[in-house]
């Protein structure tokens, strides 16, 4: 049986036995001329094209999205968190932006440690503490500023009239309030906000209407980065991050700068990706599995076989291992990015990989450059436009609901990003995940994040762009959507709807979509000696197929409620 074959085999077996979640049908998804935006809501991606069809491009629209998810996702989509953009301009031209939060300039490296060294762990994910500075609002304009065509004040009318005429709440929008409540109940901002006055639960189609929210977005429409850092919004973040014991200043909020950076390149195959270089780990890893896989010969197996399978988890398995223990922000820390990315380090690395045997994640340890120096809960969107501008973004309060804190006035939610420092070397985060120094508490940091925005090129034109909601599992979900479509030639729904695995190095277990895996390839990565947990969903991803004619395809995961605009 030929390898497409199989792979669409999987892929109706997966859809077959999914009833119980609401999955897309696997066929052939629609295609648009024009434009198209995948996002995690239905509002949020008709804002965006709101914008494409009153000629504004890529860009323009997704300021508008972003905007418009602070209102209709309150507990991803944000104002008061941080993330990361990889774009694609129409004169070829890649770059990527950083506007992830920065530790306030008050944080310590022992300020979640008790006396005896303890970690509190609590202190780093909910409350002021837990707060990064905001960076989503400096991004935005920044990439307005200089890639955009629309006044702030148009691409934000969509989020504004949301907020201000509230939005009808679907059964999803309804259970993601109610499941937050218990902890949105403590901080009287969120009360006011969140929290019905008779304390009854939120049902689908009740109306959300947010006025405090729409009057901060009208200062940031009217005054840009000034309508958000300083002045009457400035205030009310630093009041509230008193009264929830954060230490968050003016200074800080009027220091943050989002930042260009220059994007991480891979080769694979017939493609060119684009990716964001740290502090995300999402770039770094990238490009690692993929030399690693490459070495393996990816190729030559069936998709989601058990040599498949083994081989994608052995290559996490030691890339997550240099994540954890090299990177950080590079303008704290000294990430050494060209020895990350060196063939003749990457082939060493993956030199003792066994085709029968998995390694022990104790005996894999980070790698070393002596020989080479030659030299969860996060959203993300794309959009495309007719002129051959792409768009990746993956934005995040980190937890759902960021710190559960709610700026008492301005209507929205502030971050819990302060987690994703290594508060205490070797003790995990909220994702399992074990830092090292480099990640590291300091005054003005970035922390180290797992946002993987992606955006591949083939012949010159871009083909793709992806990314996706999930803490580390970002990275490895929003890698398989693009094996998919470059060794299966899958379209955007088949690839997006195919069964993930995920493998992070610690803990030592080998994680795979329960329902969509045979018990004899369980059976077989368990005689290689993997630890397989079956569980649910891995991550929650989004993603813009682009053919050579310039038809755009999107999908929005069907693990969850996604939404795909397009004309």
């Amino acid at each position: 049986m030929s390898r497409n074959l199989l792979s669409l085999l999987f892929i109706f077996l997966f859809t077959f036995f999914s009833s119980h979640v609401v999955y897309a049908q696997v066929g052939q998804p629609e295609s648009f001329k024009n434009g198209v935006v995948t996002s995690a809501d239905q509002y949020a991606s008709e804002a965006g094209l709101e914008i494409l069809q009153k000629g504004g491009n890529a860009i323009d629209a997704a300021v508008a999205v972003q905007f418009a998810l602070a209102v209709t996702l309150p507990r991803a989509g944000n104002i008061g968190g941080g993330g990361f953009m990889v774009l694609h301009t129409q004169n070829g031209e890649v770059n990527t932006l950083d506007f992830r939060e920065k530790a306030p300039s008050r944080a310590s490296r022992d300020m979640y440690l008790d006396e005896d060294g303890n970690y509190l762990s609590e202190k780093s994910k909910i409350g002021g503490l837990a707060s990064g500075v905001p960076g989503t609002v400096d991004g935005m304009i920044t990439a307005l500023e200089r890639y955009g065509t629309f006044a702030l004040e148009v691409v934000m009318e969509p989020a504004i009239r949301l907020a201000e005429e509230g939005y009808t709440l679907t059964h999803s929008q309804a259970r993601s309030l109610n499941s937050a409540a218990d902890r949105l109940r403590e901080f009287e901002g969120s009360r006011e906000i969140f929290i019905k006055p008779d304390g009854s639960p939120w049902n689908a189609g009740d109306q959300f209407v947010q006025r405090d929210l729409a009057e901060t977005l009208k200062r940031i429409a009217n005054m840009g980065r000034r309508g958000f850092y300083s002045g009457l919004t400035g205030r009310m973040i630093v009041d509230e991050m008193r009264r929830a014991g954060g230490i968050i200043t003016l200074r800080d909020l009027r220091d943050y700068k989002s930042v260009w950076r220059d994007p991480i390149k891979a080769e694979f195959m017939d493609y060119e990706l684009f990716m964001m270089p740290p502090p995300s780990s999402g770039g770094i890893v990238f490009k690692q599995v993929l030399e690693m896989l490459h070495e393996l010969n990816i190729e030559e197996y069936s998709l989601n076989s058990a040599d498949y399978v083994h081989r994608l988890a052995e290559s996490f398995r030691r890339s997550f291992a240099d994540r954890n223990y090299w990177l950080g922000d590079p303008d704290y820390a000294n990430v050494p990015m060209e020895e990350l990315q060196n063939n003749r380090y990457l082939t060493n690395r993956i030199s003792n990989f066994d085709p029968k045997n998995a390694s022990s994640s104790e005996d894999i340890s980070h790698g070393e450059f002596n020989e080479y120096e030659e030299s969860d809960e996060t959203t993300h969107f794309n959009v495309a436009d007719q002129y051959g501008n792409v768009v990746a973004v993956n934005t995040t309060l980190n937890g759902s609901f960021g710190s559960f804190v709610t700026v008492s006035g301005a209507g929205f939610l502030m971050n819990n990003e302060m987690d994703d420092f290594s508060a205490k070397p070797g003790e995990p985060n909220m994702f399992g995940l074990i830092g090292a120094e480099a990640n590291s508490i300091e005054p003005g940091k970035r922390m180290l994040s797992s946002m993987s925005p992606t955006i591949a090129i083939k012949d010159g034109k871009p083909v793709f762009a992806g990314g996706g909601a999930g803490g580390p599992r970002i990275i490895t979900a929003t890698l398989q959507n693009f094996l998919n479509i470059a060794l299966f030639d899958m379209n955007a729904l088949e690839a997006i709807s195919a069964p993930r695995i995920h493998h992070q190095w610690l803990p030592d277990q080998l994680y795979v979509e329960g329902l969509y895996f045979s018990e004899d390839t369980i059976h077989n990565l368990t005689e290689y000696g993997h630890q397989v947990q079956k569980i649910g969903n891995i991550a929650l991803t989004h993603l813009i197929l682009i053919d050579p004619e310039g038809l755009m395809q999107g999908a929005a995961d069907s693990r969850s409620y996604g939404s795909v605009a397009g004309y």
